[in-house]
């Protein structure tokens, strides 16, 4: 049903177009434009989530346990790497959409 939906979708966008005197590229391109903006934006909300629940953990296990300050803050340095890596991929699809598309 979703696949009905889109092409039906994907054809009024087509005759409203037609309609504006927009081209199918222009069309296109913006499409692409509010692809990045939202896929930036899904990225980096997870990316920021998942540094905040990491650190906070990291914290409450400092404030247990102070002698393992040392283990437990390169163990999250390390998650909040990986975290990251989220966001990163994030810009690098939304780069893709900007230039590529």
């Amino acid at each position: 049903m979703n696949v009905v939906w889109a092409a039906e979708v994907a054809k009024q966008a087509q005759s409203a177009a037609q309609i504006s005197g927009i081209d199918s590229a222009t069309l296109i391109k913006i499409a692409a434009l509010l692809a990045a903006g939202f896929c930036m934006g899904v990225g980096a909300i997870g990316a920021a989530l998942g540094e905040g629940f990491i650190g906070g953990k990291a914290v409450e296990g400092i404030a247990r346990q102070p002698e393992l300050q040392g283990t437990l803050t390169r163990t999250m340095i390390l998650g909040d790497a990986i975290a990251e890596t989220t966001g990163v991929y994030a810009l690098i699809v939304a780069l893709v959409l900007i230039f590529m598309v």
